[in-house]
């Protein structure tokens, strides 16, 4: 074994993680970095020393500043970009201002996100809209396959398409910005649920042209839990609203936009996860000498050997080309692993489950598209090292 693969991570001891634990699921909820915990802490305590005057006095004003930080890393103008805990919040805010009528269609791959199809599915049906899903192959043979897929289901009935920037399932890095200039060019609007693309790959919203993209910080940026944004192309501003109702639907001020006004006040909470973005920011992306540019280059760079090794070491093919492939990447397992006649009370795959008991090797199993075919999805960060990866080979031959 190379050197290299016998060594841990340089940067591990900026995360908090189990030193016991393999962690490769990154993808699922992030980590935050020590330093970033360590802002929270200073913001948290500077609310409550005096909380009227840092939620009345200061809090629009730090909002301002952390949103011009994060306009500028994801290639937008501040003023189209709004606060949201998290991508889900997102694809619910902007999906419940879309206005569908009976008879309209909605596309989506079967690829996407379960809870953002659950509430495309819940408001489709309370207009009397019709959900119409493509079916990207899966293993996929490029990104030609998502874009064939998906404009196959086009009709001129088709009024809005919902599509991942990354597939949570199968790590894919789906062809966003062909897709939605296909989609524009047909008259359909494009709401991108990009969950893992902040942090993940480089990205520039104002060029992507999407009516809406959503996209979280706590994960690849490495922020606090319950960072993240919405950003709305500027035609749609006005009739996107937020999901509470707050001071901002009737304010008189005329200093600010209605878009502003609301989403920036939604009642009393926590807002230091998003005053902590600009930090995560500056101290995951001065880890390298490069940069960001760096840092997602590293991830993917590692990303990419893990799958190969491990895939050789299970003896199974490659799901798809290295081009679809960020920070995440699936290896698909054998078929004939088969069940063991048991089941996790919270529904966790068995070879999961084994691999945590057993091994302390943390990493997500998919049943994808439907049992007995499964693959797990490796994620690759700074914490990470290719040893990592050997653990996970070891201890898939011996679950399997």
């Amino acid at each position: 074994m190379a050197a290299e693969e016998t060594r841990d991570s340089p940067f591990r001891h900026h995360w908090l993680l189990e030193t016991e634990t393999t962690f490769l699921n990154h993808g699922s909820f992030g980590a935050c970095p020590v330093p970033v915990l360590e802002a929270q802490t200073r913001l948290r305590e500077r609310m409550e020393r005096q909380p009227l005057r840092f939620l009345a006095r200061e809090l629009e004003a730090l909002l301002d500043e952390a949103r011009a930080v994060l306009a500028d890393f994801v290639g937008a103008r501040p003023e189209g970009l709004a606060f949201v805990p998290n991508a889900s919040t997102g694809v619910n805010t902007f999906l419940r201002a879309f206005p569908l009528q009976p008879g309209d269609e909605v596309v989506t791959t079967t690829h996407e996100y379960n809870a953002s199809r659950n509430a495309l599915e819940v408001v489709a049906a309370a207009a009397g809209a019709r959900v119409v899903v493509a079916e990207v192959p899966w293993p996929t043979p490029g990104p030609e396959a998502v874009l064939e897929a998906v404009l196959a289901k086009v009709t001129p009935r088709t009024r809005l398409c919902l599509v991942d920037h990354i597939t949570s399932q199968t790590g894919l890095v789906f062809p966003v910005e062909r897709l939605v200039a296909e989609l524009r060019s047909r008259g359909v609007e494009t709401l991108v649920d990009g969950a893992h693309g902040p942090g993940q790959v480089p990205l520039a919203l104002e060029r992507l042209g999407a009516a809406a993209y959503t996209g979280n910080c706590h994960k690849w940026v490495c922020a606090p839990k319950g960072a993240a944004f919405l950003h709305v192309r500027e035609d749609w501003q006005a009739r996107v609203r937020p999901l509470v109702v707050s001071h901002g639907h009737n304010s008189p001020r005329e200093d600010r936009s209605r878009f502003r006004l609301e989403f920036d006040w939604m009642g009393t909470g926590d807002p230091t996860s998003f005053l902590c973005v600009p930090e995560a920011l500056r101290f995951v992306g001065g880890l390298l000498p490069g940069g960001w540019p760096a840092v997602m280059e590293h991830n993917r760079t590692l990303a990419l050997r893990a799958r190969r090794r491990l895939a050789e070491r299970l003896g199974t093919p490659l799901p798809c080309p290295d081009s679809m492939v960020g920070s995440m990447a699936a290896v698909l397992l054998p078929d004939t692993a088969g069940e063991p006649g048991w089941h996790s009370p919270l529904d966790v795959d068995w070879v999961q489950e084994a691999l945590d008991r057993r091994f302390k090797v943390e990493i997500p199993v998919v049943p994808f598209p439907a049992p007995p075919r499964k693959h797990v999805r490796l994620s690759a960060q700074l914490y990470n090292s290719l040893r990592d990866y050997e653990r996970l080979g070891d201890a898939l031959e011996a679950v399997l």
